[in-house]
């Protein structure tokens, strides 16, 4: 069966799809026994798809208030270096919605040279994995999207589904569960690497408990909030990763401009912002796109519309065991900022809140694009019309991280978080280290052929 790289690279005709790099399983030390991971995990043992590692149980509180009864039995994962010098490096995952424990094999072999100084501990956040939240049918229209856009009945059976508790999977809670787990874990300090929302979830706990991080390392940065949901730095950055991409590969077109002429043609800026979003984790080159663009900008869309196709069926498709689509929007309409205001503003008078939003939008803001395709994005809409609900407070956008070490890392193809977050980021910690690596896309750590981002990870872990 062909996979999902092959499918795409034979509709774009893409010559050379990048290739990841694969490193050695670390040798980590074997026990004959568990190794302990903390009095609050219970049911230590060896990891039953990963016995290497050792897997146990935290159970945390629904709400923690107290005001609503109930518990949540996180699954957390360990390497076997229980005397690590440099104490536990907790390892985030993205989304919101993926789990950690199934990556644990991965993310150590991506960190194998720094697991003799520090114990890597991963976890599933609450809503994933094997807890994850369920709802079908916006599982079956987003996968594993940001962006594509759901039907409004799969809005209202996921909400209804969720009931009042979906306000207890927010960032907050997840942050207050971490400290939970580092309480668990004995550690006085941890040390963080997060990716994507791992970032935003690093950073919420830096903030919350400043005496309790050592160092973070902030790998595709996102903002405080966890997204933009008019999506203002990706539209025009595309313009910007499109035409390198395109120096990088000789094509001889403007993408950026066919990317504009398509959308005034078509109205599909949604859709392709969509599509090269989740393509950057196949070819970060995106090669073969600029030919596509042009044919469309030139009236011929079908190669288009097949790439679309092709994007949903073999990139976007998740279960919700691999990326909780109902956690990812009661995350997102949890701790968000919106045209409208915050998810507790009624939802009769959002519509027209968004409305006069697109009605300011400027070209400035939104090209290659159109203010419609600010407007028209899938995690907007699902909050657009998620019920009413209270919210968290959320830090001031611009309030300080407490003066540790910060690595900020990115990839100077990425749409998803794009770099300009980054340096915004950048402005919120003292003397931080930045690194962009060329050539890499989303999520640097796991997926850049080019091991720089990697290698920076390693220097500044080991200082």
């Amino acid at each position: 069966m062909t996979s999902p790289r092959g499918r795409v690279a034979a509709l774009l005709g893409a010559v050379a799809v990048a290739a990841g790099t694969t490193l050695a399983t670390p040798a980590l030390p074997a026990a004959a026994e568990p190794a302990r991971v903390g009095g609050g995990i219970t049911g230590q043992a060896p990891c039953p798809d990963a016995p290497e590692f050792t897997c146990g149980t935290l159970t945390v509180p629904l709400d923690h208030s107290g005001a609503t009864p109930g518990t949540l039995d996180l699954v957390v994962a360990v390497t076997g270096n229980a005397k690590a010098p440099k104490g536990d490096l907790l390892f985030l995952t993205g989304g919101p919605g993926q789990p950690g424990v199934p990556s644990m094999k991965r993310i150590a072999s991506k960190l194998e040279p720094v697991l003799r100084d520090y114990r890597l501990v991963m976890y599933d956040q609450r809503g994933t994995g094997g807890g994850a939240l369920q709802c079908p049918g916006l599982q079956e229209d987003m996968g594993s999207s940001d962006l594509a856009v759901p039907r409004r009945q799969s809005i209202a059976d996921c909400a209804a589904a969720l009931g009042p508790n979906a306000r207890y999977y927010g960032t907050a809670d997840t942050v207050a569960d971490i400290d939970l787990l580092r309480h668990a874990l004995g550690d006085r300090r941890l040390t963080l690497d997060g990716v994507s929302y791992g970032t935003v979830v690093a950073k919420r706990y830096a903030l919350a408990y400043p005496a309790h991080v050592a160092r973070l390392v902030l790998d595709s940065v996102a903002p405080p909030q966890g997204f933009d949901p008019l999506d203002l730095a990706a539209l025009p950055a595309t313009a910007r990763v499109l035409r390198a991409a395109c120096r990088a590969t000789g094509c001889t077109t403007d993408p950026a401009a066919d990317l504009a002429a398509t959308v005034r043609r078509y109205g599909n800026g949604t859709q392709i912002l969509n599509a090269l979003t989740g393509y950057q984790f196949i070819d970060p080159d995106y090669g073969g796109v600029p030919e596509i663009l042009h044919e469309a900008a030139a009236g011929q869309p079908a190669k288009l519309q097949e790439f679309f196709a092709v994007i949903h069926r073999e990139v976007d498709s998740a279960s919700a065991e691999e990326l909780s689509q109902g956690l990812h929007s009661a995350a997102l309409c949890a701790d968000s900022h919106f045209p409208w205001g915050t998810t507790d503003t009624p939802v009769a008078g959002r519509a027209a809140a968004l409305e006069r939003t697109r009605q300011r939008l400027t070209a400035e803001q939104t090209w290659p694009y159109d203010a419609a395709t600010a407007t028209g994005l899938g995690s907007l809409l699902v909050c657009l019309d998620w019920p009413s609900e209270p919210v968290p407070p959320i830090p001031p956008a611009h309030r300080k991280l407490p003066d540790v070490p910060v690595l900020l890392l990115g990839g100077d193809r990425d749409l998803a978080t794009p770099y300009e977050w980054l340096y915004q980021q950048a402005e919120l910690a003292h003397d931080p280290t930045i690194v962009i690596v060329s050539g890499a896309a989303h999520s640097v750590q796991n997926r850049a052929a080019n091991p720089a981002g990697r290698q920076a990870v390693y220097d500044f872990l080991l200082k």
